[in-house]
């Protein structure tokens, strides 16, 4: 494990070309500025997330640096990396709360429980590949399938978008997007890498500022026939909350049905944890691939610590392989500063209030943006691996199960379970490749997939 790392040069530049390991830091103070870096550039996603599950963000944001620091421990250090909330549970978790009843405590405990029974079996596919070798998903999840899952896992969203957010508050979901468009792409590096984020609170703002001219939403889309009276942004719950204590926590639950509705999302997990090992290794020039099990692993382990007290599911984070890529800093000193500044934010009450008081039409202009990136990003997957469409055992099954996700079409089982959307979809998908496969007389494959 690194307890302690080895200063890099003076500890103040760093020439062209030139890295910061793993195991090397820089001074201190400098450190400490990377570190806040990081929070930054996973903070939109990691509590836009749960707002949108219906978790509390406050809980999300203490336990994502928990969850970090487990991490760093579990992989000794060797792959640097920030755990944040997955998005890859949205849409299952819906489906519980359609299931059970909507967003009360009850509910919530299931959610959390269905999150943590899926976050053990993720530990356990990282045992396997630890002792097995990555070949073994390779085999049961190849880049077809992959690419498959994390497309519907995105794709099959829109609903969410189209039927919650967006209709709550139609103009400044727009001017949310748009703005969010302008902050990706007309800003290049770190400002842009956080565009999200900005987009959001630019939205919040314009929320917050509309009411202040129009009094209400029903004013400000009375042409739109809405007949909502409240105000987009309320301030009440920030000035009841406490400065300093504990978010809101809470016991899971277990439900077979619920379970089976999130399991989907462990092939999302998988494939973004590989990827996220091959994407460190190829960036510091060292060979990770031993601590591919470790990671996927301790992934794992992270999200059942953190749905075991009511927090949300945990994955490896792109944008932080961004911050990465564009400053050349790979210590993990970096990340242990952010998983501590993390908790830090989520003992504060006040600031999970603020965060929950995000209106409904700002989180639709963001989640538009990031539901359908991580439908692309299974395209991508596809791309980076040559898919070959034109073979029917691969466009059947995969086009089948897209479909029946962004339906969501529902099947109904018994009188007391229904497969819909995401779940029923991974099903057709896997199931229905590998079938395929047997029916056309073929071996299984065995090229990896490129994250």
């Amino acid at each position: 494990m690194v307890v302690g790392w080895t200063k890099h040069g003076d500890g103040k530049h760093l020439a062209p070309g030139e890295v910061v390991r793993p195991d090397e830091r820089l001074s201190w103070p400098r450190m400490v500025g990377f570190g806040a870096q990081h929070v930054i550039a996973m903070f939109g996603a990691t509590f836009v997330f749960p707002l949108v599950m219906g978790l509390d963000p406050n809980v999300a944001i203490m336990m994502s640096g928990v969850a970090t620091i487990l991490f760093l421990l579990i992989v000794k250090g060797k792959v640097p990396s920030y755990l944040g909330t997955s998005a890859s549970f949205v849409g299952g978790v819906l489906a519980i709360r359609a299931l059970f009843g909507g967003d009360t405590p009850a509910v919530d405990a299931i959610v959390t429980g269905a999150i943590l029974v899926v976050g053990f079996l993720l530990a356990l596919v990282g045992l396997a590949v630890h002792f097995l070798g990555v070949q073994i998903i390779n085999r049961i999840f190849p880049p077809v399938v992959t690419g498959a899952v994390v497309m519907l896992i995105g794709f099959g969203l829109a609903y969410v978008v189209a039927d919650i957010y967006w209709p709550s508050d139609q103009w400044m979901a727009l001017v949310t997007m748009l703005v969010t468009f302008v902050f990706i792409v007309a800003f290049k590096g770190f400002i842009g890498r956080i565009g999200i984020l900005l987009g959001l609170i630019v939205g919040f703002g314009l929320s917050w500022g509309a009411d202040r001219v129009f009094g209400d939403i029903t004013a400000f889309n009375a042409a739109t026939g809405k007949v909502d009276t409240h105000p987009r942004v309320s301030f009440e719950a920030v000035a009841q909350a406490d400065w300093i204590g504990l978010p809101n926590m809470h016991l899971p639950d277990f439900k077979t049905s619920a379970v089976l509705l999130v399991l989907p999302a462990i092939i999302a997990l998988i494939a973004e944890n590989i990827g996220h090992v091959k994407a460190v290794g190829e960036m510091t020039k060292t060979d990770v691939d031993p601590y591919m099990g470790r990671a996927v692993a301790a992934d794992g382990i992270g999200t059942v610590i953190t749905s075991a007290v009511g927090g949300s599911p945990t994955t490896t984070y792109a944008e932080n392989i961004g911050v990465m890529a564009a400053t050349r800093v790979y210590s993990t000193a970096a990340y242990y500063i952010a998983g501590v500044i993390a908790i830090l934010f989520g003992l504060c009450p006040k600031f999970g209030a603020l965060i929950a008081a995000t209106p409904n039409g700002v989180l639709g202009g963001v989640t538009v943006i990031l539901y359908g990136m991580i439908g692309l990003l299974g395209a991508k997957i596809w791309i980076e691996n040559r898919v070959d469409f034109s073979d029917p055992v691969n466009m059947v099954p995969i086009g089948a199960g897209i479909i029946l996700a962004i339906g969501p079409v529902k099947q109904v089982i018994s009188s007391e379970f229904t497969l819909e959307g995401i779940a029923l979809g991974t099903i057709v998908v896997v199931g229905g490749y590998h079938l395929l496969r047997v029916i056309a007389g073929r071996p299984a494959e065995i090229r990896e997939t490129t994250g």
